[in-house]
């Protein structure tokens, strides 16, 4: 895919928008190939940690291609929104954890895009922000959602309505994202802090996502119900097992995923 660079190291998949020349920008081509890519990881059981970045050293994504939107007419315009708004809740809900490297320009859809996954973790020169009311529309790929839900809703507002850029700084006061490093040390922190995930149990880590994701907006009683459905499913597993043993024989365990 010219649009999306995609590898797999071990049990880590990095996801990279490819149109440096674009700052990254999404065109209609871009997010059909996201889609792609985000439902062949969904079944991939050796994928247990994603991350997404951008290509080159200037943006994470800068949101929509303006440029192919002067020339969309309007129902093209809502199969493009439509499109990215799809493509966005297929990656919020992956069972894999998600880590969004921040390695740049993070605005609207760029900016959507690392709020859909579980951690944002950005270079200290990064800049982001919901900018979107400035160009007379509004976050249209979960932003006005997703946002309060991170940092409440006077923040969100405040943030969407001005629409204020923030650097790296700024949106770890904020709550926006969840770590802030050196550009050079960015790859490093990053999968340092998938390395951590990955030394859990696969299951267990999807699971404990599940419950958190989808007992969130719900009454307490039933996200307990989901916790302990969630929880159920770990118990006959092979995994859990493993680690008993390895606590007995005092060693690492090694999961397998099953």
């Amino acid at each position: 895919m010219e649009t999306i660079r995609y590898e797999q190291k071990g049990n880590i998949a990095f996801v990279t928008l490819n149109r440096a020349g674009a700052m990254n920008a999404f065109n209609y081509e871009m997010l059909a190939d996201l889609s792609y890519i985000t439902e062949s990881m969904r079944i991939n059981p050796d994928i247990r940690v994603v991350i997404f970045t951008g290509s080159g050293d200037r943006s994470f994504s800068v949101g929509a291609d303006l440029k192919e939107r002067k020339t969309l007419t309007d129902v093209q315009v809502k199969r493009n929104v439509y499109k990215i708004g799809e493509v966005f809740s297929a990656i919020e809900n992956l069972p894999q954890p998600t880590i969004a490297m921040m390695n740049g320009f993070a605005f609207g859809g760029g900016m959507e895009l690392a709020l859909a996954c579980d951690f944002r973790i950005a270079a200290d020169s990064a800049l982001m922000g919901l900018t979107e009311t400035g160009l007379a529309i509004i976050p249209g790929a979960g932003g006005t959602q997703r946002l309060p839900r991170l940092i409440g809703e006077a923040k969100a507002l405040e943030l969407i309505l001005t629409a204020r850029k923030l650097t790296a700084a700024e949106a770890l006061a904020y709550g926006v994202v969840t770590k802030v490093t050196a550009a050079d040390n960015l790859l490093q922190e990053t999968s340092d802090f998938a390395n951590a995930i990955l030394a859990n149990g696969p299951i267990a880590l999807q699971q404990a996502k599940f419950a958190i994701k989808h007992g969130m907006n719900v009454d307490l009683q039933t996200g307990l119900a989901i916790e302990r459905k969630a929880y159920e499913l770990t118990i006959p597993t092979e995994d859990r097992i493993e680690a008993l043993n390895a606590f007995a024989e005092k060693r690492k365990p090694v999961f397998k995923g099953k």
